[in-house]
């Protein structure tokens, strides 16, 4: 009889979630876990939390509805505090033999986890499943990828490639291992959820997605997606996305379908464009590894010294500059701020202050309920000029973004005043 672990990772759904489906198959008996590793709630080098409060509730009241999915379809959620390997270690003293299916992570620190797990005896079986594309359908190997992302699109346009056909809940789930009958379920950690029209889980992902197309949004995105406030200027798929409460190639399916009832545009393509941007920071650790979580990235540039007094201005809101001062008020607020205005915040920590854009990030890893390893490491790196961008760096104007993005001050009223 075996019994597998499926340990949900980033990947906190039912719904085209491979590795899940492949335990149910493999199962005759199926342990759901969640983990909360005490590594990810410690302090930064920077003496701030690693996860802050917004992010935080996000994750727990995804965790509370994914319990919640597993309980409908007769199963149960396990949740555990500690390091994962010992986690499965005294899981294993107390049901024999076990199999731990999950989610591939590309990333030094996950990285490090399933090598512990595994060095202490523990058979890993992961699967990736987080992108829009499949690795094994693209026209090019993953360590041989183009380095610009304009060349990465037009192989994946020129090979017609589209998304990754994404599958369904699976039909049954196995029993649970009778060891763990006499374990008590833990309670659903607190909700306070203050973070600005978000609330985690796939049934709230889904309760979005339907709601974005049922309202023919997609059609307007190319024209709204820089836009700084407001609930629809853009997809606002990106939290649901980095707990993968939903996927991205089951949302690229869907606007696949919208097309096909109500016509491609601009703005459905610039829809799958931003999808496309995701899968290019994912896959790029398959070519570079950890060097792109090096302090230097990919670049030979000397590292800014540290200066905890700017920092503290920059993170606080209180820089000479109010536009920048706006946006990093909603961050702290809210725990989201537009895709623009992260771009402006980073360049003008990095340019204008003369920061180190590893604080940045890290704050960013800290603040934002939509967090991202491959999208906020691959989004630093791309302003600070230490990714594969061959400009060497993207430094904006301040004064003339502000200009075009809130030429009323309405933004900066809002968050300022």
């Amino acid at each position: 009889m075996k019994t597998i672990i499926y340990w949900f990772r980033n990947d906190l759904r039912l719904e085209d979630n491979p590795g899940l489906a492949q335990a149910c198959s493999d199962a005759d008996y199926l342990l759901p876990v969640v983990i909360h590793d005490p590594q990810t709630t410690c302090l930064t080098a920077w003496g701030f939390e690693r996860v802050g409060h917004h992010r935080q509730q996000f994750l727990n009241s995804a965790v509370k509805d994914l319990k919640s999915q597993l309980q409908q379809a007769g199963s149960a959620l396990y949740v555990f505090h500690g390091k994962p390997a010992q986690i499965f270690l005294e899981l294993a003293n107390k049901l024999g033999d076990i199999v731990v299916y999950c989610q591939q992570i590309e990333a030094p620190e996950e990285k490090a986890q399933i090598k512990e797990i595994q060095d202490s005896g523990i058979l890993v079986k992961d699967f990736w499943q987080s992108s829009m594309l499949d690795p094994v359908d693209l026209p090019f190997a993953l360590d041989c990828m183009p380095d610009v992302f304009t060349t990465f699109r037009q192989r994946i346009e020129a090979a017609k490639l589209k998304y990754a056909m994404p599958i369904g809940v699976p039909k049954q789930m196995p029993r649970l291992p009778t060891g763990m009958r006499d374990v008590a379920l833990t309670d659903a950690e607190p909700l306070n959820t203050t973070a600005v029209d978000f609330e985690g889980g796939e049934s709230k992902a889904r309760q979005h997605i339907n709601q974005y197309f049922e309202r023919r949004l997609p059609d307007t995105y190319k024209q709204t997606r820089n836009q700084l406030m407001g609930k629809d200027y853009s997809s606002k798929f990106s939290p649901w996305l980095a707990l993968g409460c939903c996927s991205a190639s089951a949302i690229a399916h869907r606007l696949a379908s919208y097309e096909q009832q109500h016509g491609a545009n601009d703005g459905t393509y610039w829809l799958w464009l931003e999808l496309l941007w995701r899968d290019y920071f994912e896959f790029l650790p398959f070519k570079y590894g950890a060097r792109l979580f090096c302090a230097q990235g990919l670049s030979e540039k000397p590292i800014s010294p540290s200066n905890p007094r700017l920092f503290n201005q920059w993170v606080s809101g209180q820089t000479p500059d109010a536009f920048i001062n706006a946006g990093m008020t909603e961050l702290s607020q809210t725990g989201f701020l537009s895709n623009r205005m992260r771009q402006i915040v980073a360049s003008y920590w990095i340019y204008d202050m003369g920061g180190d854009w590893r604080a940045g990030a890290a704050w960013f890893e800290s603040r934002l309920i939509d967090y991202d390893v491959y999208s906020n490491q691959g989004n630093w790196l791309y302003i600070a000029g230490r990714g594969t961008d061959p400009r060497g760096g993207r430094p904006f104007n301040v004064a003339k973004q502000a200009r075009e993005h809130d030429p009323n001050e309405s933004y900066r009223k809002k968050w300022l005043e």
